[in-house]
């Protein structure tokens, strides 16, 4: 297996120090944060952070004409470019392909979509249907490009589970679309066995995310129940089982890209990158 980050857990760094620290550690790749990049004055005189000013983030607006730049950069430091994450909707086919275009130019395999949340607003069988044919439109870019779209397992929307993203991707070529597992966000919501949602998403499984997430108490009612809530946590103190995930990739066949991102809070970016590769590893051997 070979071992990335997804930049959306290195905001304070950017694209080339993000690098830098990525092969000082020991990392074979990077895994783009690819959304827009803020402009405005008071966002980039703030404090970095995750989703709001992160500097390690690919400006989507501009990654065609930057592709070759970012591309060098990646060759400098001898990494690959094993994802481009985008945060579009499957109905922004314009914008998808200019990424896909980006891609292969970045030598880049596979770029990340999202698909509809689900609130209860809508019905589910309605979300499902439609998204059904919009990816029908990006299966024909991923085909004309040659580079896969995933969409990921996902905490509160359509495919939260193994099984809800089988149900969605088995409609399409494998070689095109396929999907990221994240066990971190199944704490969150679509637990299922590892082995057995490997075992069913079979070549649709393309890239594993590995973060963390424990459930903990927040409060008590009146009544003396408990009301609790999925937080994140640091890889090795929270909900997912590696030992047992890894075992079951590795029973299942897969071989591919194990991407980190690490959403918490107890080590500093530098404690993370280092201490999360060097548990995972001891695991694999």
């Amino acid at each position: 297996m070979k071992f990335s980050v997804f930049t959306v857990g290195t905001p304070e760094y950017d694209l080339e120090e993000t690098l830098a620290k990525l092969k000082e550690f020991g990392y074979d790749g990077v895994e783009w944060r690819v959304n827009n990049f803020p402009k405005d004055e008071a966002t980039l005189n703030s404090v970095p952070s995750y989703w709001g000013y992160n500097k390690s983030t690919v400006d989507v607006d501009t990654i065609e004409e930057n592709a070759k730049q970012i591309k060098g950069l990646c060759d400098k430091y001898n990494l690959e470019i094993s994802a481009l994450a985008t945060y579009l909707s499957v109905s922004d086919t314009v914008k998808i392909e200019s990424v896909l275009k980006a891609a292969t130019i970045m030598d880049c395999h596979k770029i990340r979509v999202n698909v509809p949340k689900y609130d209860g607003t809508i019905n589910y069988n309605v979300l499902f249907n439609k998204t059904i044919e919009e990816v029908r439109i990006l299966e024909k870019l991923a085909e004309k490009y040659n580079v896969k779209i995933n969409f990921e397992t996902h905490m509160w929307n359509i495919i939260p589970s193994a099984s809800a993203a089988y149900r969605l991707v088995s409609n399409f070529n494998s070689k095109y679309i396929g999907i990221i597992h994240d066990a971190g966000n199944m704490v969150h919501e679509g637990f299922e066995q590892y082995k057995f949602g490997f075992e069913l998403l079979g070549d649709y499984l393309d890239h594993v995310h590995i973060k963390n997430a424990r459930w903990v108490e927040k409060e008590k009612n009146e009544d003396g129940s408990s009301t609790f809530e999925a937080e994140w946590c640091p890889i090795k103190k929270g909900q997912v089982n590696f030992n047992i995930l890894l075992a079951d990739l590795k029973a299942t066949g897969y071989d591919g890209w194990l991407s980190f991102e690490d959403f918490s809070s107890e080590q500093t970016t530098d404690e993370k990158l280092e201490c999360s590769l060097k548990f995972i590893k001891g695991i694999i051997g």
